[in-house]
């Protein structure tokens, strides 16, 4: 019991897809504050290959059981590309937890769905683990991050992501965000400047942040985002795309097919800039022109 009574945090550490709890487990004791508890659960490197339900169900155990172990102690959450998927799945189906939670901290998680997921599985047939790294989490992850202090640090080695996950599926609205350059999705679990990022972040009571106002460029990225099938990509084609529309203020709307005629979508500020990048498959294609369409006719700068 006096051992119980010294641990002042605990912090759980989640790893990703084909790895195990080494290395996070590694960052958390690395960057945790004394009298720590740090959780860093493996989920077994083959096992994240597959099914995501297992691993939900894996970490809402040892929550449950470090709850009850410390029913009085605050939790912080450390997660990264896959273990950041499966914590705002945890999160979402246990709001009665929520108040438990001091902080977030994810790290190159695809929340809007990663565009990689997408190409394994783009019918969504239900290809292994792609068939969930593909979906949009976006909406159950805000509903959390509105009232949880989060930092999402994303990657950027592309110029439109870590080479594993695209900036745009990481940012979330509340939270605050950090894009570190010259940084790959790999050593997110181990840069430096990822541990100063959170640390400082932690050094200070954080509240979540307000919602961004709304203007033309959030109002149409939120439009595109309800478009059936869409997934957030990397900005890394936006160069070769052409302008279908320009708004009077300059935003402009603009699309790229690759060379297998994916439908890409991007929308650009007034000085040229993107700011939203995404794409549909085959079978959302149509849906994509009618939403466009939709866009044109009733949005106005």
């Amino acid at each position: 019991m006096a051992f119980t009574n010294q641990i002042k945090l605990i912090l759980f550490s989640q790893h990703g897809m084909t790895d195990n709890n080494e290395t996070m487990g590694s960052l958390a004791h690395r960057i945790a504050p004394p009298q720590s508890s740090v959780i860093a659960p493996n989920l077994g490197f083959i096992e994240t290959l597959f099914e995501i339900e297992p691993l939900i169900g894996k970490v809402e155990q040892v929550v449950e059981q470090k709850f009850i172990q410390y029913p009085n102690t605050p939790a912080r959450i450390i997660a990264t590309s896959l273990g950041g998927v499966i914590w705002v799945e945890v999160l979402s189906r246990h709001p009665e937890w929520w108040k438990r939670f001091e902080s977030i901290v994810l790290l190159g998680s695809p929340i809007g769905g990663a565009d990689l997921a997408r190409i394994v599985d783009p019918f969504g047939w239900g290809i292994g683990i792609a068939k969930h790294l593909g979906q949009n989490r976006r909406a159950l992850a805000e509903r959390i991050t509105a009232k949880i202090p989060t930092l999402v640090i994303a990657g950027n080695v592309t110029g439109g992501g870590d080479g594993t996950v695209p900036i745009e599926s990481t940012k979330l609205k509340h939270a605050y965000f950090i894009c570190l350059d010259g940084v790959n999705h790999v050593a997110l679990k181990t840069n430096p400047a990822v541990f100063r990022a959170i640390q400082e972040f932690w050094l200070q009571p954080r509240e979540p942040l307000p919602a961004p106002e709304d203007n033309l460029i959030s109002k149409l990225i939120e439009h595109f985002r309800t478009v059936p099938g869409i997934t957030d990509a990397s900005e890394r084609d936006f160069s070769s795309a052409k302008i279908i529309f320009s708004f009077a203020d300059g935003t402009s709307i603009r699309t790229w097919k690759n060379i297998v005629v994916v439908n890409h979508i991007f929308i650009a500020n007034k000085h040229g800039q993107c700011e939203y990048a995404a794409f549909v498959g085959w079978i959302h294609s149509t849906g994509l022109q009618e939403a466009i369409n939709v866009a044109i006719k009733s949005f106005r700068a």
